[in-house]
């Protein structure tokens, strides 16, 4: 995220149930006028490195929703798993078709999401879309720096516990512009109290010998990561239900970063 003008702490919830599937058939295309040219061909390179003109553009890849019955019969890991093959998909342009105007009404009976989101509230962060899933799919909690406190405990407390999200993932972020105020000591009404939650992340390294700013990329990228390293520990301290579910097999907590360039999800170890 970007410190621009005063940002308070944020949580949404992104609800989803249902998804449509595409027309495999194409529309036949409309007669030409007399005088009107006509439409180009789209042509793909052939597998040897010619053009084929004509050739078809591929069938779009289509997924269907769970139910909640195969929702619950996902370990943590294949879920985990899941969001590493959507990413993969998002970076290399190969995306779910999804109707989601009948997402939405599929969405009003119910909702059965996989996982929970904390991610930044940074605009150029889509989780949906970073995953490649759809309304429903995820629970999503954003506030500036990803970090944990008490709404967003009980937030995830209630996605887990009660609606049966089996994963838990902290999303940072490179250039961080929460992280960078946190580093530079930034006051500003209400921001203040936000970036202090990142503090810890900082004086993590108070033995850095290095330029300690936000002029440092090095350093922030540091700062970014061990914040979110602290909030899966955090998670973790300050929730037992969540850290029971935990050590039942029921729940992981996972922390990642994303890269802005790439669009690519690392996870941490």
């Amino acid at each position: 995220m970007q410190l621009v003008g005063r940002v308070p702490p944020v949580l949404a919830f992104v609800l989803y149930v249902g998804c449509g599937s595409a027309e495999n058939d194409s529309a036949p295309s409309a007669p030409s006028a007399p005088s009107a040219p006509t439409a180009p061909t789209t042509e793909l390179p052939s597998a040897t490195g010619g053009e084929a003109a004509g050739a078809a553009l591929p069938e779009p890849r289509v997924e269907a929703v769970l139910t909640r019955e195969e929702r619950d019969r996902l370990a943590p890991q294949e879920i985990v798993r899941a969001l590493r093959e959507g990413n993969e998909r998002f970076v290399a342009g190969d995306v779910t078709v999804r109707d989601h105007t009948a997402q939405v009404r599929a969405a009003s009976l119910g909702q059965w999401p996989k996982a929970t989101v904390l991610s930044c509230i940074d605009s150029r962060v889509p989780v949906e879309d970073v995953f490649d899933r759809g309304i429903g799919d995820v629970f999503v909690a954003r506030v500036a720096g990803n970090f944990e406190n008490p709404d967003i405990l009980g937030s995830m407390e209630f996605a887990s516990a009660v609606a049966g999200s089996r994963v838990i993932l902290v999303l940072g972020h490179e250039n961080c512009g929460a992280v960078k105020g946190a580093i530079d000591g930034v006051e500003m009404g209400n921001l203040t109290a936000t970036l202090a939650n990142i503090r810890p992340a900082v004086e993590h390294f108070a033995d850095y010998t290095g330029d300690r700013s936000s002029n440092n990329p090095e350093f922030v990228q540091m700062v970014a990561n061990q914040n979110v390293r602290n909030t899966v520990a955090d998670i973790r301290a300050n929730s037992p239900i969540l850290r029971e579910r935990e050590e039942r097999g029921e729940l992981a907590i996972v922390g990642a970063m994303y890269d802005m360039e790439s669009g690519r999800v690392s996870f941490l170890e």
